[in-house]
């Protein structure tokens, strides 16, 4: 299956992204994480509905699968910026999605 692996990397990255948004929460300086939590959030948003369309076999998804590519990339820039290991993980996660983004497309 092409997106056997494509949506094994989504649902990873929408894993990481929701437990960094909620574990920023809880740092000392809350307001320094405002757009990381945003980020975070609006990832696992556009990777969740990837997700979905992927699972119903629908063809006409490689737009969305570049923009998907797209703001994975800026969330791991985004948690890269922060030494949390939450944040730091989750940027793992991101670059890997965003790499099999790119691999579907190819």
């Amino acid at each position: 299956m092409k997106n056997e692996k494509l949506i094994h990397a989504l649902g990873n990255c929408i894993n990481h992204c929701n437990y960094c948004a909620d574990a920023c929460l809880d740092e000392e300086n809350v307001k320094m994480m405002v757009n990381c939590i945003r980020t975070d959030r609006v990832c696992a948003e556009v990777c969740s509905t990837l997700n979905q369309l992927l699972a119903t076999g629908f063809k006409d998804v490689d737009d969305l699968v570049r923009y998907c590519a797209k703001i994975c990339d800026t969330c791991a820039d985004e948690c890269s910026q922060h030494e949390a290991k939450h944040c730091q993980d989750c940027a793992e996660a991101c670059r890997k999605c965003a790499e099999e983004c790119r691999n579907y497309l190819a």
